[in-house]
């Protein structure tokens, strides 16, 4: 990749793989909204316009120091997408097919926190009110920035109760959330500690927070922590594994069987007639 400063951001030269509606709009994170194919979003405290001119990937109100310390890994632009496309496509006819469907899907590379927090908030939802109690968090414990607001931190939420957030509007999931963030900022739940613990302990660590199952445990560690050898089943890849892998489990996928389920999970989401 070569990093070009220009006015207000930079350009970057050489990106492969990198789909920005497939990756930011899929369901893996809910801070980034289209205009126009340009994207806008918050992570990790800052605000980034992000879009493609031709080939090039621009990136606004940024600095090429930021590029390299936060979007660079946000993006997850380093590792070989290419390669391991062509690695799990062999698995199975279908995955071949889902993988070629949609090339432009990378895993974010998301802050641990709002990670377990926006997906204890995906819990029998979808992606527009997820977004829509997201940014009412946001707005209503995250500190404002300019024309922004971050993401509220585990302390800050630590000191609320479940009532104090109903102005989110996010139900049952309130007592979730509190409970959360006092076990995260008082240290009984270590994110960090679950990039590499052992997968099924990683696991447990999560589901120590009230509301925690198997698969929000799954997602936090596939889109939060870069465990890509995580493989969340919700409805859609329930089915998916059901109808399009029936002779396959999560544990067939390999090493990348996180990459080989957002591959799957939005094939299937576009492809419904084959579940007719």
């Amino acid at each position: 990749m070569e990093i070009i400063t220009k006015d207000n951001g930079v350009r970057v030269k050489g990106v492969k793989d990198l789909d920005l509606a497939q990756t930011l709009d899929c369901g893996q994170s809910f801070r980034w909204v289209e205009n126009d194919g340009k994207f806008s979003g918050v992570a990790y405290g800052k605000k980034l316009n992000i879009y493609y001119d031709g080939d090039d990937l621009c990136l606004d109100n940024t600095t090429a120091e930021d590029f390299e310390n936060i979007w660079k890994n946000y993006l997850d632009l380093e590792l070989d997408y290419g390669k391991i496309r062509a690695e799990i496509s062999g698995l199975h006819p279908v995955l071949k097919e889902a993988c070629a469907y949609a090339p432009g899907i990378r895993i974010l590379r998301q802050e641990p926190w709002e990670a377990l927090c926006t997906f204890i908030i995906s819990q029998n939802n979808n992606i527009k009110r997820i977004k829509g109690i997201v940014e009412r968090l946001c707005e209503s414990f995250g500190e404002k920035t300019d024309d922004y607001y971050t993401f509220p931190t585990a302390e800050r939420l630590a000191g609320l109760s479940p009532d104090d957030l109903a102005p989110i509007r996010a139900g049952f999931r309130n007592k979730y959330i509190i409970d959360a963030a006092k076990k995260v900022s008082g240290g009984e739940v270590e994110l960090e500690k679950c990039r590499t613990l052992d997968y099924e302990k990683a696991r447990s660590e999560l589901m120590k927070i009230k509301g925690v199952g198997v698969k929000v445990a799954d997602c936090t560690l596939l889109f939060g922590l870069h465990r890509v050898e995580a493989f969340p089943v919700d409805v859609w890849m329930k089915r998916a594994m059901e109808k399009l892998f029936p002779d396959m489990t999560e544990n067939d996928f390999g090493d990348y069987a996180g990459i080989a389920q957002q591959y799957i999970f939005h094939y299937s989401r576009m492809h419904p007639e084959l579940f007719e």
